[in-house]
Parts: C-alpha cells; structure tokens; sequence
C-alpha cells in the first residue's frame, strides 16, 4: 500500500485529535495537513520497528497542535465569557473569528461504524461544552488528557510520544480531571420526536411550544456575539421580543459534534448552524453560529431548495 494511502487511514482519528486540542475544524483539518506534510517529507525516517505509525502520526500532530496553540487565544463559549445577558439587551459587538468553540462535522471526526458504546463514547468528548472545558486547560495537559482518556493510550505511550515520563504525564492528567471535573457539563441523547417538535415549533414560530421542550436552566447563544441566556423565562421573553424573526424560516438537518444540528436558512439564503446539546429528554443548550461560510465544511448548499444531508 502506498505511503500516502496509509496516512489517509488515520485523518479521521488524526482530526478528531487536532479538533479537541485546537476548537476549530479548519484549523484541525490544516494542522493535519501539516502533520501528513511533515511525515511524506521524513518518510524515510520512518521506521516501524521503533513505532508504529499511528504512534509516529500522533507525535508529529501532537507537536504541530502545540506550537498552534500556543500562538493562538483560547476558544470558549459564550458561557465562559461572562454572565448572563436579560431578555431584550443588545446582542453587542461581534467577537472576533478566534474567541469561540467552532463546530466540527461528525464525518470529519467520528468513525463511520464501530461499537455503538465506543462511538457513543466519541460522540461525547466532541460535544461544544466538553471541547470548551478542554480549552481551559494548558496545551500539554489538554494532549495528555486526550490521548489518555478519549484515545485510551497509556501513560507510558504518551509519555514516549510527548517526550516526558509517566510519572510526569499521570500528574498532568491528575490536575487535569481536576480541572475538567469543575467544567464539565453532563450530556444526554435526543430522540428523533423531540426534535420533529422542535422544527415544527421553530417553523411555526410556536413559542410556547418551543420553551416546553427546554430543560429548565437550558442556555441559548449566538455566536460571534458574546451575548446569552439562561433559563425558560429568559429565552421565552427573547423570543417573544423578537416579534417572530424565525416564522417561516427551513431547517435541514445535519450532525455536528455528536450531537443533533440543523442548518438554518432565511429568506433563501444561508442563515445559520444551530447546535443542540440535551439533557434529561429535554434540550438544555442551544448554540447557533451565525456565520454562513460554516455551510460548504457541512456538505449543506447556501441556498435551501436542494439542500444535502449528512
């Protein structure tokens, strides 16, 4: 088998990688890139009797996604960003293309089949709130974490692979859970009627209907915007402020960081991508991204009469 087509075996592992450690999809789809660059060109180097090279892979991606993260502002959420705003305020300023968690399609970062646990599992350590409490952690504990807990390497793997002992990879990994474990937020499944309730209230613009599916501390934001909301009454009172913006409005379904998505498409034109996060069959977070240039990575066209699915 060629060199190349050997590398291509592991771009799905390798961007789910790069994703989690960068918060980005671009950016991880350039980081492994550069990673697939750097090994074509140290080919001969390559010696499998030392390592395989999906270890190999991973240190040179490892090593790219820590110099990118190093020179780059950490990626959060709106929730990170400060408090919650009231119903009625200003969205604001937008924040710049950096300052958030971007979604990732699940193509790019999930296996296609496998163990339904184990891609449950994945599905998981992809969501928006798991990769944001990622980013609160220095780059080298974040790769120690995920090569550990989400890649299941062991201590004395990473250890070779990030150039370090185990004893100093299982205390990152320590002060890492520790960190995670005040961050992160628990997740959930959402049924397929939940959401056809969903799309039927969002279309019809039914606001009461929609607020009945929220979790009662449920969160609504929109990035590049700072501004967000928590809770039943906020939202209810934003979106009946808003005089029914959404009425009429199509949704075309996709998949996004493990979780359910929908594109969102406003008069014929490209509107948004919209992010649920769920939690006790009831829809606790909902992230639209108001930025239109995220639809070609999707698969989803810029206007809605023949949209794709994914």
């Amino acid at each position: 088998m060629a060199f190349e087509q050997r590398l291509e075996e592991h771009r799905v592992e390798l961007t789910g990688f790069c994703y989690r450690m960068l918060a980005s999809a671009a950016e991880a789809e350039d980081a492994v890139q550069e990673t697939f660059l750097r090994a074509w060109k140290n080919a001969d180097r390559f010696d499998e009797r030392r390592a395989g090279l999906r270890t190999w892979l991973h240190r040179i991606a490892a090593n790219v996604c820590l110099d990118m993260a190093r020179s780059v502002q950490r990626r959060a959420q709106a929730m990170d960003l400060g408090p919650a705003a009231a119903p009625g305020v200003s969205l604001g300023a937008p924040l710049g293309p950096g300052a958030f968690v971007q979604p990732v399609p699940d193509r790019l970062v999930l296996p296609g089949e496998g163990d339904p646990a184990e891609l449950a599992a994945a599905r998981e350590t992809i969501r928006l709130a798991f990769v944001a409490a990622l980013q609160a952690l220095p780059p080298r504990q974040r790769a120690v974490l995920i090569l550990r807990e989400v890649l299941c390497w062991s201590a004395d793997e990473v250890a070779g692979l990030l150039g370090t002992t185990a004893a100093a990879v299982n205390s990152a990994l320590q002060r890492a859970r520790a960190t995670m474990s005040e961050r992160r937020a628990p997740g959930g499944g959402v049924d397929e009627a939940l959401l056809e309730r969903y799309v039927e209230a969002f279309t019809s613009y039914d606001v009461d209907g929609l607020v009945s599916l929220l979790h009662e501390d449920a969160t609504m934001s929109m990035p590049p915007f700072a501004w967000w909301l928590r809770g039943r009454d906020a939202i209810r009172a934003a979106l009946v402020g808003a005089g029914g913006a959404c009425a009429g409005d199509r949704l075309v379904r996709t998949a996004a960081n493990g979780s359910p998505a929908f594109a969102q498409y406003r008069d014929g034109r490209a509107f948004g991508l919209i992010v649920h996060d769920a939690r006790d069959g009831l829809l606790a977070g909902m992230t639209t991204f108001l930025d239109p240039s995220l639809f070609p990575m999707f698969g989803l066209p810029m206007t809605p009469e023949t949209p794709s699915r994914i």
